[in-house]
């Protein structure tokens, strides 16, 4: 599995369009906004895109969903049905947040742990790990050993819970019971900065390290 990072938003949140490099099958996770941007690489990798997913409701993560939906005739698929509050009040939160319009919008399929996605012949494993959102969700490609987190954890940090319907244990139960079971190999996209994989975060990330948590 193949993935580009797409920065979008004045919040920089890392879209990622990824793709089957066999079939050229393509999904965009978590298109806040700039959608030219974000179809612009996919025609400069020759990409047919076939999904939007979704991590959290969170509008620097979704805000751009209905438009590039329209744009393309594709699903919205993601994320767990507890974050339907958040797409309701996408109106208020682009008011909040100083961000363009968005308007609510109801996914296509809303997804819980244990499903399954495929982008082209590759496959997209699903976890919900609330905490930072209750309905978050992560993807995992077991084969590539890449994992996109979203707002769950970042390199040195994880994600906030002063939100609504936040809660700090339960976030950093999602990421010690479901994330590191995966592989401390694992590499993984987070929704905002750097990438990082599991094991660097399990010696140095000052929240979850396990000497911390031991």
């Amino acid at each position: 599995m193949k993935y580009q990072i797409v920065p979008v938003t004045p919040f920089q949140q890392n879209c990622s369009i990824i793709w089957c490099e066999k079939t050229k099958s393509a999904a965009v996770v978590d298109p806040g906004g700039d959608i030219a941007r974000i179809e612009q690489q996919l025609a400069h990798h020759g990409l047919t895109i076939t999904k939007i997913l979704l991590t959290h409701g969170h509008i620097d993560h979704v805000g751009g969903a209905k438009a590039l939906s329209e744009a393309t005739g594709v699903d919205i698929i993601g994320p767990h049905k507890d974050d339907e509050f958040w797409l309701t009040s996408l109106a208020e939160q682009s008011k909040h947040f100083g961000f363009l319009p968005a308007q609510p919008f109801v996914p296509n399929r809303y997804l819980a742990a244990g499903d399954t996605i495929s982008v082209g012949e590759q496959t997209l494993q699903v976890l919900h790990c609330p905490g930072h959102t209750p309905g978050h969700i992560v993807f995992f490609n077991q084969q590539a050993k890449l994992a996109w987190v979203g707002d769950v954890l970042f390199k040195g940090s994880i994600g906030r819970t002063d939100f609504p319907q936040s809660n700090h244990q339960q976030l950093v139960e999602s990421i010690t019971q479901n994330l590191w079971p995966l592989g401390r190999d694992v590499t993984f996209i987070p929704g905002h900065g750097p990438i990082s994989n599991f094991g660097a975060e399990r010696e140095q990330n000052p929240f979850v390290a396990d000497q911390l948590l031991a």
